[in-house]
């Protein structure tokens, strides 16, 4: 039987979770307040209350968690493209993604979590702002920087390989899901692949709170939703990006690849940070034009809604203003209230990369993992998508290089891969997809 302390927890969570997703949770956050927490079955009454709250007449979002539904709520858009792939061209541009999501992951591991100030203030320390390179070591480690710094393998001069990361980890997971299920997958085969091939506590926050849900016996979409306070957090955006790889030119497919994903641990706008992201990925196989692959996300999701909202937002700041810091301060001034690995703050920073990044991989990841949050999120996600623009042969060598196509992973079976060898199984994939397109 659930405790005090999990029923305290899960209520503050869904009091915040409640009021983003627009309803009047004052009456319900007063009980809980006056409420003696020894009394369980009383903490478990309010909790039933909280749930059923609905949503207030006038928030201005509509925000739909079935494919059908965000269907009907999405804006125009060109669903697939006429882009045609030489065989080479493609294998190129799936390998510049995977390259790109790993050497961004491995730039942002090391100050996960950190806020844009923290990173400045230690760049500058080392005297490399705005950064260049893998984060630098400095010996000794300042004094309030972590010491795990000082023998992080992500660091610069210490990348050997691209160290384990969740990110990389599900991007492993949709390659694997593809192969033993084929393009016509579930999302019962999504959840029935994460409890067969990953472990319990190598996942985190929504997904960890599924994956006990399916253990016990609650399946998608419940599964998504039941208990769960961080169901729109980036754990389905992280997810996004084998669903682009595999369908160049597609956004539509791809978005709809992602939104099967998805939903097994995620609702809202959970849900359409990673159709969004597959969508663009999709979308960046076919154009280099950066606003239009935007735009061409976008157009895979709800208009109303405040993901929709946000990264439209993001597109006129970085218009009106000229560094990507000043487009921060007014990211940070709207969407900083959300928790540091909420989807819609961090999208957001990797606009900002992609953006300002002028088409430069480095300077792309830079910018994604410099304005903080879900740093290794963010830098994979940039990395990716600017990755698969430009194609591994135009990836600057001092990035991709010391990675020496080497992955490793704690999902079953794939541990100490060749990236080259995954670029090249997806690539397998992604012709199939095409032959449907």
């Amino acid at each position: 039987m659930a405790d005090r302390e999990y029923w305290e927890n899960l209520i503050n969570g869904e009091l915040v979770q409640r009021r983003e997703e627009g309803c009047n949770v004052t009456a319900v956050e007063q009980k809980f307040d006056e409420a003696d927490k020894e009394d369980v079955a009383g903490l478990e009454a309010i909790f039933a209350e909280l749930e059923a709250l609905p949503v207030k007449e006038d928030f201005p979002y509509v925000e739909p968690s079935t494919l059908e539904e965000i269907r009907a709520e999405r804006p125009e858009g060109p669903r697939r493209m006429l882009k045609q792939f030489t065989e080479a061209e493609l294998r190129d541009k799936i390998l510049g993604a995977w390259l790109g999501r790993c050497a961004g992951c491995c730039l942002g591991k090391p100050v996960e979590g950190w806020h844009k100030e923290r990173i400045e203030k230690y760049l500058k320390l080392a005297g490399e702002y705005p950064l260049n390179d893998y984060f630098p070591v400095i010996v000794p480690i300042p004094e309030g920087y972590p010491q795990h710094l000082a023998n992080h393998d992500c660091m610069q001069g210490r990348v050997r390989y691209m160290a384990r990361d969740d990110d990389t980890d599900y991007t492993i997971m949709g390659l694997y899901i593809l192969e033993a299920n084929g393009l016509d997958f579930t999302t019962e085969n999504v959840a029935d692949a994460w409890l067969n091939r990953l472990p319990y506590h190598l996942v985190y926050t929504a997904e960890r709170i599924a994956y006990r849900n399916l253990v016990n016996g609650i399946k998608s979409p419940q599964s998504a939703s039941y208990h769960n306070q961080c169901r729109e957090w980036i754990g389905a955006q992280i997810r996004a990006d084998a669903w682009g790889y595999v369908t160049p030119g597609w956004p539509e497919m791809g978005a709809e690849f992602g939104f099967r994903d998805a939903a097994v641990s995620h609702v809202k706008n959970g849900i359409y940070g990673e159709m969004f992201i597959s969508a663009m990925l999709s979308a960046a196989f076919a154009t280099d034009d950066i606003e239009e692959i935007i735009k061409i996300g976008l157009s895979e999701i709800p208009e109303r809604t405040r993901l929709n909202e946000a990264m439209r937002n993001t597109v006129e700041w970085s218009k009106r203003y000229r560094t990507w810091q000043e487009a921060w301060d007014k990211i940070n001034e709207h969407y900083g209230h959300y928790h540091p690995v909420h989807t819609i703050n961090n999208a957001a920073v990797v606009l900002l990369g992609l953006l300002y990044g002028e088409k430069d991989f480095g300077k792309t990841v830079g910018i994604s993992v410099m304005g903080g949050w879900d740093t290794d999120c963010n830098g994979a996600t940039a990395g990716s998508i600017i990755g698969a623009i430009l194609g591994a042969d135009a990836l600057p060598s001092e990035w991709v290089e010391p990675l020496n196509d080497r992955i490793m992973s704690y999902v079953i079976g794939f541990n100490d891969s060749k990236i080259s060898d995954l670029a090249n199984r997806t690539l397998a994939i992604a012709k199939k997809v095409l032959e449907r397109r």
